[in-house]
Formats: structure tokens, C-alpha cells, sequence
């Protein structure tokens, strides 16, 4: 009986090859990433991969899309928007960090990102946002959080010495729970702006 052998390239389909992808990210980076090691690791010639995938950076895109699926948390039909933008901003932020570089993250017009912005922008317009007002706050939102993260993860811990009183108040660095800290107090201060902007302005309330 005959070992068992991968599929032929014509059988090579593309969830396979960004699957192959994916695992070299994560075992050793971006930079390991490319389309002659996905291919190695799939056992075929670099050939396949650019009729089904296209150039690497449309590759590294395929390994965004798949790392941030389902970014964002489901809101609740009688949460708030201004609770539900928080959850939802805390929720972005975890499910993130797999992704680990901040060149897969820093690219606001992922197909992911517009995904995770939909239940966020469907809430703030229930409670009576304007489309734009709400499309606009999302954004907001969604460019602090994915910034955030993208910032965090370059930053060293503090050395030892006097403690601060304030999270983030040592310039020699931030520790991690100074960083949840940071990151809650930041995104409140901008739930809190965006709400007083939607009360000075006409809204439309609506329920459904």
C-alpha cells in the first residue's frame, strides 16, 4: 500500500496555503513569511501560490484577514451604545493581539476591520446617532484601539525606582497593568467626548 502523499497543485486550493502561512507566522514571525517557504511547507513549487494568492503582500493581507476574524464582540439589544463601545473596544484589543505585528495591524481599511465596525455603528445608530456621526465615532474608536495595540506592543516595562501614582506616569516605561489601565482610561475619555458631540447635536431616536 502506497504512503500517503499531498494533493497534487492543481488540488492546492487558497485556505490551505494561507493555513501554511499562518503557521510560520506564528512559530516564527513575519519576516519568516514568504512564498517560498509557504510553499516548501506545502510541498510544491512558489508557482501555485501566486495564481491563487496573487504577490506577498497580498498573502500577508490573507494572513490579517484570517488572524482578525471575528474581531468584534456581539452587542446586546438592550446595552447601551456607550456601554457596548467599551466592551467592544476591549473585546478589539484582545482578539488582536494575535496578530502580534503591528504591520499586519496598521492597515484601517482591512475588510476585518469594517466587519468588527458594523454591530458597533448598528448600536450607536438604535440609540440615535446620525449615520455619519456614528460611522465617524467608530472610526474613532477603532483607529485608538488598533493604534493602541500597535504602540503597546513595542513597550518595555519600567526599571526599578520611585512608583508612580498615575498609570503610565514613569518615563522610564509602562508595566502591563499600567498598560490596561492606560488603555481603559483612554478609551473612556473618548466614549466620553463623542457622547457630549451627540448631545449638543440634533439626534433621532429610534428603537427597534
Amino acid at each position: 500500500m502506497k504512503a500517503a502523499t499531498r494533493p497534487s497543485e492543481l488540488d492546492l486550493d487558497a485556505e490551505e496555503i494561507v493555513t501554511a502561512a499562518v503557521e510560520i507566522f506564528e512559530e516564527s514571525g513575519l519576516d519568516a513569511v514568504s512564498m517560498r517557504s509557504v510553499s516548501a511547507r506545502l510541498g510544491v513549487s512558489p508557482v501555485p501560490l501566486y495564481s491563487r494568492i496573487g504577490n506577498k503582500e497580498a498573502l500577508l493581507d490573507a494572513i490579517a484577514d484570517r488572524l482578525l476574524a471575528d474581531l468584534a464582540p456581539p452587542a446586546n439589544e438592550d446595552e447601551p451604545w456607550d456601554a457596548y463601545a467599551a466592551r467592544w473596544a476591549r473585546e478589539l484589543r484582545i482578539r488582536s493581539r494575535r496578530v502580534r505585528d503591528s504591520r499586519l495591524l496598521l492597515w484601517p481599511g482591512r475588510d476585518a476591520y469594517v466587519e468588527a465596525s458594523r454591530p458597533l455603528v448598528d448600536t450607536m445608530r438604535r440609540d440615535g446617532f446620525a449615520a455619519d456621526a456614528a460611522v465617524q465615532a467608530c472610526r474613532l474608536l477603532m483607529w485608538a484601539t488598533v493604534g493602541f495595540g500597535a504602540i503597546e506592543s513595542g513597550v518595555e516595562p519600567p526599571r526599578r525606582g520611585p512608583r508612580r501614582t498615575r498609570p503610565g506616569g514613569d518615563p522610564g516605561g509602562v508595566s502591563p497593568n499600567e498598560a490596561e489601565a492606560l488603555f481603559d482610561l483612554h478609551i473612556r475619555y473618548l466614549i466620553e467626548g463623542i457622547g457630549r458631540d451627540a448631545v449638543s447635536a440634533p439626534r433621532r431616536r429610534s428603537r427597534r
